[in-house]
């Protein structure tokens, strides 16, 4: 009698463990912080693909696009922070918010936005826009080029891409790099946009592989214009990030894919 008392207490400690275990988790993955990986060359430069994210759940508040598989337990927003112009930031896109995607805020509620030959102006003024060296990209799995006339070899025998980089400064003052692949392309030249309220004019660094607010939201393509209330967080640093060259059944390729220079790089 007394073994079986003690078995149930361990089988019944162990339960306990388990279910403060998962609320732990579901905690930290709701409120603090949750995972995210880059599926597409949208925001390069500053992400390709293979990059794994940790992303803050906390600076714009919180919503049921906070919770795993968006259960709505939260109504509207709790403690809301509107993102700053310049945040790379994860939210459910439009116009079904069912997927998860990342871009970077330009522009917010009010603000009147358009593109003219690949120069963003925002109210009315142009954003500084200076051309820099090109972007040099190893040639992975993952990290393909575009096209041939891309690709060229570097001193130690690499074959790396090389794009047209720009570094593009918001009036707030902050600077990032953008790519401006192709002249004249769609997205290039737009109409005036005005950022409705409670919403973000967002774009990715890649500008010419970008489906984003230029465009009309579409299930699984553009966004449109993209409501506060979908953020999911801000992302916050790399984690890990691979050149897609690993295999399972192979776990020393899992050290050598990694691209160790790219783990700790914070936004």
């Amino acid at each position: 009698m007394t073994r079986k008392k003690a078995e149930r207490s361990e089988t019944g400690d162990f339960v306990a463990f388990l279910i403060k275990l998962a609320l732990f988790i579901l905690i930290l993955r709701s409120f603090i912080f949750s995972p995210f990986n880059i599926p597409s060359e949208s925001m390069q430069p500053r992400l390709i693909v293979g990059d794994y994210l940790l992303v803050a759940k906390w600076p714009y508040g919180f919503s049921q696009y906070s919770l795993p598989f968006s259960v709505p337990l939260i109504p509207g927003r709790i403690l809301p922070h509107s993102p700053e112009p310049g945040d790379v930031v994860v939210f459910k896109a439009p116009p079904s918010a069912h997927e998860d995607y990342i871009k970077r805020v330009i522009a917010l509620s009010g603000d009147i936005v358009q593109v003219s030959n690949g120069v963003v102006s925002i109210n009315g003024t142009p954003v500084d826009h200076k051309r820099i060296a090109d972007f040099e990209l190893p040639i992975t799995p993952n990290s393909p080029c575009y096209r041939p006339e891309f690709e060229s070899t570097v001193e130690n025998g690499k074959r790396v891409c090389r794009y047209p980089q720009f570094q593009e400064t918001l009036p707030n003052g902050v600077s990032y790099r953008i790519l401006d692949i192709y002249e004249d392309s769609e997205g290039d030249n737009t109409q005036a946009f005005v950022v409705p309220e409670g919403h973000m004019f967002l774009m990715g660094d890649n500008r010419d592989r970008s489906a984003d607010s230029r465009f009309p939201a579409q299930e699984g393509q553009a966004i449109g214009m993209v409501p506060e209330e979908n953020l999911i967080g801000r992302a916050l640093i790399s984690v890990f990030s691979t050149d897609g060259s690993a295999e399972w059944i192979k776990p020393w390729t899992w050290f050598t894919a990694a691209r160790w220079d790219r783990i700790g790089e914070t936004f």
